[in-house]
């Protein structure tokens, strides 16, 4: 019989909820929304947009509980024993979600790069940070911070290795058959690029559905991905001085290199037309996801993912101050990329967009993604 309130014969509270909403902590993760962004410059046409802000610490939730649960089950990581890793932020966040979820504790290195409130809101989380003080001659903070997690591993430690473990590929089988089931339809996916793990994952399991599926990817200026040089980068979360393994180059149809004050005026530009905020990678994949939205038959349906929220970006995209010393607001995008035919043609220093795909570490070949032809 329906349990009634006394005497007035409605629902409970706890039936109107239906329980959907109660969760332990690993559970709250997934299930992200969908947004459609109308195209950022003109209006017309537009992307949906895979709101991975959602999860409490970003889209890393998913690769982080994933690789832990995975280690777990191979018996690479014991019960209560260290989990060792370097992080810029957002892979910090969801080790110490699964630190707590299955009892481990995290050690995270990072370097002066990493924001402040991320630091404080780690430490709260039960981590503990190390922080490298001179980035490498040749490899930059990241692999400065990769050598110091080397020294720190003692017998039992687990090393999650974001950037070379294919766990992190099939941690986003959920989130490609979440954005399948919310748009039935996906022709271009566009993903920012780092340690590769996203981009590769969710691309995969999409072409399961979609097997004409083109993959645009976004890196930064300075960025060492896709065939550049190795620079100082004032963007954080996407590009890298490492070449990792996790990175599928011959998925990629195209890649475009955005700059910091490209990505800064299109985060802000979505924050006051659709409420839509985060990161640096937010602002760079939606300036190519509307750029391809505007250049592309209407009938083209674009996803984007939008990895993260805007939270630890307060004091840097969203400080007028911060972006002003570093001249991040002196002019929006242009309409238009470059275009260069292939990485070694120049060093993109604003928008830039290459169909040579390359794998530096490999031969030379266009991408072999999407229809083959190489092109988006």
């Amino acid at each position: 019989m329906t349990e009634m309130i006394a005497g007035f014969g409605m629902p409970s509270p706890s039936q109107l909820v239906a329980g959907a909403t109660c969760h332990t902590p690993e559970r709250v993760v997934g299930n992200t929304p969908v947004l459609w962004i109308p195209e950022l410059i003109e209006g017309g046409g537009g992307f949906w947009a895979k709101l991975e802000g959602g999860n409490p610490g970003g889209i890393k939730d998913r690769a982080a509980l994933h690789i832990v649960e995975r280690a777990r089950r191979r018996g690479d990581l014991a019960p209560g024993a260290p989990i060792v890793e370097s992080t810029s932020g957002t892979f910090g966040l969801g080790l110490a979600l699964a630190g707590i979820v299955h009892g481990h504790p995290v050690t995270l290195v990072t370097d002066p790069g990493m924001e402040p409130l991320m630091r404080h809101l780690l430490g709260a989380y039960g981590a503990r940070i190390e922080m490298v003080d001179r980035p490498h001659p040749r490899g930059g903070w990241q692999q400065a911070r990769r050598e110091r997690v080397e020294s720190l591993m003692a017998p039992g430690a687990y090393w999650p290795d974001q950037y070379n473990n294919p766990d992190n590929v099939t941690a986003y089988q959920g989130l490609a058959a979440e954005l399948a089931g919310q748009l039935g339809r996906i022709d271009v996916l566009v993903c920012s690029v780092g340690t590769g793990g996203h981009s590769a994952g969710v691309s995969r399991a999409l072409r399961g559905y979609y097997p004409d599926l083109r993959l645009v990817g976004v890196d930064t200026i300075g960025s060492t991905i896709f065939g550049q040089p190795a620079r100082p980068r004032l963007m954080r979360g996407l590009g890298s001085s490492v070449h990792p393994r996790n990175v599928d180059y011959g998925a990629f149809s195209e890649v475009h290199w955005v700059a910091p004050g490209e990505a800064v005026w299109t985060c802000r530009r979505l924050a006051a037309l659709r409420y839509a905020t985060g990161g640096w990678s937010v602002g760079a994949v939606a300036l190519v996801a509307s750029w391809l939205a505007r250049t592309l038959p209407g009938h083209t349906r674009i996803a984007a993912v939008f990895p993260d929220g805007p939270h630890r970006y307060f004091d840097t995209v969203y400080n007028d101050d911060y972006c002003a010393a570093n001249r991040l607001l002196e002019a929006p995008p242009a309409a238009d990329p470059d275009q260069i035919a292939h990485p070694s043609e120049r060093e993109p220093v604003r928008w830039t967009r290459c169909t040579t795909v390359i794998d530096p570490l490999g031969s030379s070949r266009p991408a072999s993604g999407g229809n083959g032809s190489g092109s988006c």
